[in-house]
């Protein structure tokens, strides 16, 4: 069984600039947003969250603006399908995907839920995504990182992404390429603050 998990609903008043919650695009305008969960563009097949905002650890939203910034001088960038998830959300989402490959389990949390991890891929200057295996949200084994059968360029613009994440710190999740976690994850709690009244 796993062990209870402390959760906060509320942002804590004493936090370190570090772990508080920040917007993305308030730190680097470059990086393209593109919330899925905002909208019923996702495997859930309708919105979960009432506004499209990215907010991470404050840490984890610089080292995520490095990634940009090096792309870019590729004529690269990021988009970025998700950022911090409310506890809540994680709820509705293991409740109709129960499988801990593609969902975490709320009974210990996502990286997701403590604003330390990111879903993204590749877009060029003009914001057209590059070629990956699959889309995102494909929860299929051609979505995993190790996965071989993909076209030469999907594998290529996947690594190429892996490579830029894992400069700044990111860990890929083995089974969803667009998946990273940042290496200071584990030092953030997790959190059940709506994003509407998170900061």
């Amino acid at each position: 069984m796993p062990q209870p998990t402390t959760v906060l609903t509320v942002q804590p008043k004493k936090m370190s600039k570090q772990a508080q919650l920040v917007e993305l695009h308030m730190l680097n305008t470059g990086i393209r947003l593109d919330m899925r969960y905002a909208t019923a563009n996702n495997f859930m097949h309708r919105p979960l969250y009432k506004q499209p905002r990215c907010l991470l650890r404050a840490i984890v939203a610089e080292q995520l603006s490095q990634v940009q910034s090096d792309l870019e001088a590729d004529g690269l960038g990021l988009k970025v399908y998700d950022c911090y998830r409310p506890l809540s959300v994680q709820k509705q989402m293991w409740k109709l995907v129960p499988n801990d490959r593609f969902v975490a389990n709320p009974a210990t949390g996502s990286r997701h839920n403590r604003g330390s991890a990111v879903d993204v891929t590749l877009v060029d200057r003009q914001g057209n995504e590059l070629l990956m295996p699959t889309a995102f949200d494909d929860f299929t084994e051609q979505a995993a990182t190790d996965y071989d059968g993909a076209s030469s360029l999907a594998k290529q613009n996947r690594q190429r992404l892996q490579d830029a994440m894992a400069k700044h710190g990111f860990t890929p999740l083995i089974t969803e390429w667009w998946h990273f976690d940042a290496a200071n994850w584990s030092q953030f709690p997790l959190l059940d603050v709506p994003l509407e009244t998170a900061l």
